[in-house]
């Protein structure tokens, strides 16, 4: 298992690929966008906490918990701004220490009413690999400043985290299948041109219950752990919530797969969950 990430951040890992375009219905949304930055929150609010277990399979070993992941999210003020703090936090679990070590925070920053990231926090242990990086995003300049220097960025640059939260707040039901959204990611002082693939609805059974769910395929970034191209499966409840309950993948060797185990505090009510087991 040497060298496998066991944390819930692969759900976070996209990358570009050339055909991406904005589906028909948000041409003149997008035009906003580009100018404003602003996308409307109805997904999410402050206090809401989401647990996840990730679990592992290769050979005859299926799906053995392996990790666990959770995101929270607070109302705070960052220099006069009312921001969303979300803290995503992952680990593996102490039976699996032996072999593979990992201790993951990644933080974020948002502009309450634009939903636009204002700091970025990631702070990575991953099996003796250690990451710190603090990035400050000075929209009015489009730049980013980090522990490395000063980058250019696009108007309405999202990072790994606040890309969740705005993908959260998009209208599927309007999309088509095989429709695309698009937009940019900072990471390691570059800027991705990412997109989500819309794949339509389908009912996933979990360990926590029977949920309606949203099917979308992100492209992940290739490395040494995942294929790249479209390989990662995201499902999120059907609901306004529009929250992740299962992330799969392969990876180098074997496959990963991600369940939410827990949920408080949610904006919405969660009506996408047809039974709880």
């Amino acid at each position: 298992m040497k060298g496998i990430k066991l944390s819930f951040l692969p759900l976070l890992a996209f990358l570009p690929f050339g055909d991406v375009y904005t589906p028909a219905y948000l041409a003149n949304d997008w035009q906003v966008v580009n100018s404003s930055c602003t996308i409307r929150n109805s997904a999410f609010k402050e206090g809401e906490k989401v647990g996840f277990t990730v679990y592992y399979s290769v050979g005859n070993l299926v799906n053995a918990s392996a990790g666990t992941g959770a995101f929270s999210t607070t109302l705070e003020q960052l220099n006069g701004r009312s921001v969303y703090h979300v803290t995503a936090e992952g680990r593996t679990l102490p039976s699996y220490e032996w072999a593979y070590k990992a201790r993951d925070v990644y933080e974020t920053y948002m502009d309450t009413e634009t939903l636009q990231p204002l700091k970025f926090i990631r702070n990575v242990n991953e099996g003796g690999y250690k990451k710190y990086q603090n990035v400050s995003f000075n929209k009015g300049a489009n730049t980013a400043i980090t522990n490395e220097g000063v980058f250019k960025i696009p108007a309405c640059v999202q990072d790994v985290v606040s890309s969740v939260f705005y993908a959260r707040n998009v209208d599927f039901n309007r999309l088509k299948i095989n429709d695309r959204i698009a937009f940019s990611m900072f990471l390691d002082n570059e800027v991705y041109q990412m997109s989500i693939r819309y794949l339509g609805k389908e009912t996933i059974s979990t360990k926590y219950g029977r949920f309606k769910a949203i099917k979308i395929r992100p492209v992940t970034i290739k490395g040494n752990i995942f294929a790249g191209d479209e390989k990662m499966t995201v499902w999120v409840t059907d609901d306004a919530n529009k929250m992740p309950v299962r992330v799969e993948s392969p990876i180098v060797v074997g496959k990963v797969r991600i369940d939410m185990t827990s949920f408080q505090g949610l904006r919405n009510p969660m009506t996408a969950l047809i039974k709880k087991f």
